[in-house]
């Protein structure tokens, strides 16, 4: 598959069967992913894969922490529906952010947290055009960030800055593409051609 045929192919899948993903799949998709460019080659991206009952064991402590806050009256969004879409899926990776190098000074760590986390978010969208080119699903998942400190403390990355997780599977569901704005819609267009 080419790049803009993965571009348009990509979806995010909400129903996946219960199957593993094999390792090399999962291996493919990780050197694919830190070939994406950051600041300052910084890579700052670190990644932890969870696969079955470990996979699991994240999707039912989002489902608790959406028990627990629903209770509280909080507005949860789609934290539950999103839990129990990755409870079948082979496999999901939880992004960090690494900790900030000791040369950034104080007062550009604010700068620095969010550069490196434009850098992340171009890995995850690395991340989910190779699954497309693997035949596997794939859910970038920003819920997870409602158990934040929870989650830091499972994985023993406290002092990393929890990104977001991306589930993959195999899809049980083939989704169409969703409406998009056309380019030209939100495009300011200056100068002329050379």
């Amino acid at each position: 598959m080419n790049t803009l045929d993965a571009i348009r192919a990509r979806r995010s899948i909400r129903r996946f069967r219960e199957k593993s993903v094999e390792r090399e799949k999962i291996e493919t998709i990780l050197e694919a992913t830190i070939q994406a460019p950051s600041a300052k080659n910084g890579q700052p991206w670190r990644f932890v894969v969870l696969e079955g009952e470990q996979n699991r064991k994240l999707a039912q402590m989002m489902l608790d922490q959406a028990a627990k806050l629903k209770e509280l009256g909080w507005d949860i969004g789609s934290l539950e529906w999103t839990a129990k879409a990755m409870m079948p899926a082979g496999a999901t990776i939880v992004v960090f952010n690494a900790e900030i190098p000791g040369v950034v000074p104080e007062e550009a760590h604010d700068s620095y947290d969010f550069v490196m986390l434009q850098s992340t978010g171009g890995a995850i969208q690395t991340m989910l055009l190779a699954a497309t080119d693997l035949g596997l699903g794939s859910l970038w998942i920003c819920d997870i960030l409602y158990c934040y400190e929870e989650v830091k403390s499972w994985l023993g990355r406290e002092a990393e800055t929890l990104v977001a997780c991306v589930t993959l599977g195999y899809a049980d569901e083939s989704p169409g593409p969703r409406p998009r704005k056309p380019w030209q819609e939100i495009t300011d267009w200056r100068g002329s051609p050379a």
